[in-house]
């Protein structure tokens, strides 16, 4: 059996998006077919492999063995395919091939803003997306070729089959408060202070959620017991300065803000969140030279902003 007249790209995307949504009747949605053709499309690859790559489990479905070691196989293979078709799209496009960048909260306030606007006074050819997102959502939109590069904090490394890591700079997560916040300017936090004031926190599944909790630990401080769990930057950017909230987030974040005055950083140690922010993208990726003049606008960036 040749394999080039039995595999068809067809197969990879109903794969994919089975893998992704764990459900038949979601991922026909998705891709705008019905449910027998996306079950009839995978029994077919499963007939090119040989073996089984879903099975039942409860009601729904899930990944079988095979299923598993297939999945960033296809994916990547699926993204490279749609890598090529866009590249030679673009070659017809006057204003340039599209680059869709995914952005994490922690470059999405400064660095990512300030790098577009440098390339377009350049006069750099080029159109952008860019989608905001958590980590791990925008992690998979790169490994489904969606976007080109992710900029923002290094995943988790179990997160990180088949994707790159290239680093910028080193943050770390910072506590802040409204300038005219009754803690601001303080020389010590009270042990009481998380419990008088709202308190904002990094959603459970963020990147630095575990090094925030841990912090906690080594300071022995515990845990405050209500806080709002939000990575959304406009939420906790009024929830600050209207609501005498205590916001615990990456330095980027408020990195405009602490420099406008706005808000000021309180004395608490946060030495041990320091980790690094850089650009993600898949192994096998070539970027386009938007693309890549894209990514070597952020490091230039990083220098302006002192950050590298």
């Amino acid at each position: 059996m040749r394999l080039s007249s039995s595999l068809k790209l067809r197969h990879l995307e109903v794969f994919v998006e089975v893998a992704r949504k764990m459900s038949v009747t979601q991922a026909a949605e998705a891709l705008g077919m019905t449910q027998p053709a996306v079950t009839r499309a995978l029994r077919e690859l499963e007939a090119v492999c040989g073996k089984p790559l879903v099975e039942k489990h409860g009601r729904g479905i899930r990944l079988s063995s095979y299923g598993e070691l297939f999945r960033d196989h296809a994916g990547r293979s699926l993204a490279l395919a749609r890598d090529g078709v866009a590249l030679l799209q673009g070659l017809d496009e006057a204003e340039g091939p599209l680059v869709a960048v995914g952005a994490l909260p922690t470059v999405a306030a400064d660095l990512v803003p300030d790098t577009l606007a440098e390339l377009r006074g350049s006069g750099a050819p080029g159109r952008f997306l860019v989608l905001s997102g958590d980590n791990q959502y925008l992690i998979d939109q790169l490994r489904r070729g969606t976007l080109d590069l992710v900029v923002g904090r290094m995943p988790a490394p179990e997160t990180m089959a088949g994707i790159g890591f290239d680093p910028l700079y080193r943050e770390r997560v910072v506590a802040v408060a409204a300038q005219d916040h009754p803690l601001a300017g303080a020389g010590r936090l009270p042990l009481s202070a998380f419990e008088d004031y709202p308190v904002l926190m990094p959603s459970e599944g963020s990147v630095i959620r575990p090094l925030v909790e841990r912090m906690f630990l080594e300071q022995g401080l515990a845990l405050p017991r209500y806080p709002v769990e939000t990575v959304s930057s406009a939420l906790g950017r009024r929830f600050v300065l209207e609501h005498q909230a205590i916001w615990i987030i990456s330095q980027g974040v408020v990195r405009p803000d602490l420099a406008a005055g706005t808000m000021a950083a309180l004395p608490m140690d946060t030495g041990g969140t320091l980790g690094p922010v850089g650009i993600c993208v898949r192994l096998e990726h070539q970027l386009s030279p938007a693309a890549a003049r894209f990514s070597g606008a952020l490091r230039s960036m990083c220098a302006k902003l002192g950050l590298a």
